[in-house]
């Protein structure tokens, strides 16, 4: 099933000979990346083996969020919050952002006082976040026949069209000067004296300074190639687009039955609030006991699901040669099956409690393959093994609304800036230092 549709992107015909640096992969991240870079006056080639964001940056909920973060990523995702309104002008386009609030439906009074707990995160940030009574979420949702007990509410949090934003955010790099390449994979780092000097591609050798790896799920095999360990798997979330409907809430909602937010063409992009797919792979074997922690903790979330993906997973090379074609050239576009089931039963509960939606009409279903790390937060360090290789990959799902401040602190670590936010909690090396790796469940 064909993914959503993306806005067009047309990559450079020509390749640059040299860059100061080169960014791998062309989803929002990398993109942003990018941006920051060109925008501080770096030359930058921003290389993507597809379409400009046609994997999970178009397939996203399309939530900019601050509320329920891991109180890891809280700085970012202010930073993040602070971006987003001038991001249009910023851009010269138009990228259907707006904030509309978030909230979190809460079924039982232990959830009240877990949600209520979490606002502590925010303090000091001018964050408008709050707990509604039930009597405040059935105001602020008329003709819902939901009950909950209460609601963890942000106002300041948002939304944005997944489809929109990638290619609006390089098509903004590439007119400061940075060199866009689509269907132009980046086979592997290329070193001189133990640091990066080069990218090799399928269409050529590009010379740089520094390469940053922001290739979504396809980074842990990038950065085995590379003689990396980098311990991540994929997730994937499946979701249902309808057709305009009125009648329908405005601010997006999550409960444990299902998660919506209102798009700019006036349908929902409706999913399922809890439940995502773990496909059984040769990485889940590889990478077992780092996983097994959050495994223990987000089981009930989790159905693992065997199949024939194991077997495709199975036959990719995990090393090859720069002169030989790379795996990232015979898969262009992540493109995995949608759940029926989870995304059906997720659109019975929508109706269950917003009746209205008994007469939406389904436009388009698709699912993405979510990069996941074993604690459930990204990486966005440089690599100490290798000076002038970074890596910004890994986002668990919450890459999309926090890639504005990402991009920023990406591009902060590669120029040697004073970093927008500590970057300590993101760094590469907690995988590899002997730093306990912690969960914190609810994120």
């Amino acid at each position: 099933m064909p993914g959503p549709f993306v806005v067009p992107f047309h990559g450079d015909t020509d390749l640059p000979e040299r860059v100061d640096v080169v960014v791998i992969g062309g989803g929002a991240i990398g993109a942003s990346t990018a941006l920051e870079l060109v925008e501080r006056g770096h030359t930058v080639a921003l290389c993507e083996k597809g379409g400009i964001g046609h994997e999970q940056s178009s397939r996203n909920w399309g939530w900019v969020r601050i509320t329920r973060r891991d109180p890891r990523e809280v700085p970012l995702m202010a930073e993040a919050l602070r971006i987003w309104p001038g991001q249009a002008e910023r851009l010269g386009r138009d990228v259907g952002y707006t904030r509309a609030g978030i909230m979190f439906a809460c079924a039982t009074d232990e959830d009240v006082a877990t949600q209520a707990k979490w606002i502590r995160n925010v303090e000091g940030y001018q964050i408008d976040t709050r707990m509604l009574s039930a009597r405040e979420f059935a105001e602020m949702n008329p003709g819902s026949t939901m009950t909950p007990k209460g609601a963890l509410y942000t106002s300041v949090d948002g939304r944005a069209e997944p489809q929109k934003v990638a290619p609006a955010v390089a098509e903004a790099a590439r007119a400061r000067g940075a060199h866009v390449l689509t269907e132009c994979a980046v086979r592997g780092i290329d070193l001189k004296a133990g640091k990066v000097c080069g990218v090799f591609t399928e269409r050529g050798y590009i010379g740089c300074d520094a390469a940053v790896l922001a290739g979504g799920a396809w980074s842990g095999l990038f950065a085995r190639n590379t003689g990396l360990r980098l311990p991540q798997l994929k997730v994937v979330n499946s979701v249902i687009r309808t057709k305009p409907l009125e009648g329908g809430p405005d601010a997006a909602l999550w409960s444990d039955g299902f998660a919506i937010r209102k798009r700019q063409d006036g349908g929902y992009t409706i999913a399922n609030g809890v439940e995502n797919i773990v496909q059984i792979v040769p990485d889940s074997f590889r990478y077992f006991f780092d996983f097994l922690p959050a495994l223990r903790h987000e089981w009930r979330a989790l159905v693992l699901r065997g199949g024939l993906r194991f077997l495709d997973e199975a036959r990719i090379p995990n090393h090859w040669k720069m002169d030989e074609a790379s795996p990232f050239e015979y898969c262009r576009v992540l493109d995995p099956k949608p759940s029926f089931t989870l995304q059906d039963r997720a659109l019975a509960n929508l109706r269950r409690a917003f009746p209205v939606f008994e007469k939406a009409e389904i436009a388009q279903r698709w699912a993405g393959a979510i990069d996941v790390t074993p604690d459930a937060i990204p990486v966005i360090s440089g690599v100490d093994a290798v000076p002038g290789f970074f890596i910004a990959t890994g986002f668990s799902g919450h890459g999309f609304g926090i890639s504005p401040a990402a991009g920023r602190l990406m591009a902060d670590l590669v120029t040697g800036r004073t970093p927008v936010v500590d970057p300590a909690p993101f760094r590469f090396s907690r995988f590899s230092d002997g730093s306990k790796i912690e969960i914190i469940s609810g994120f």
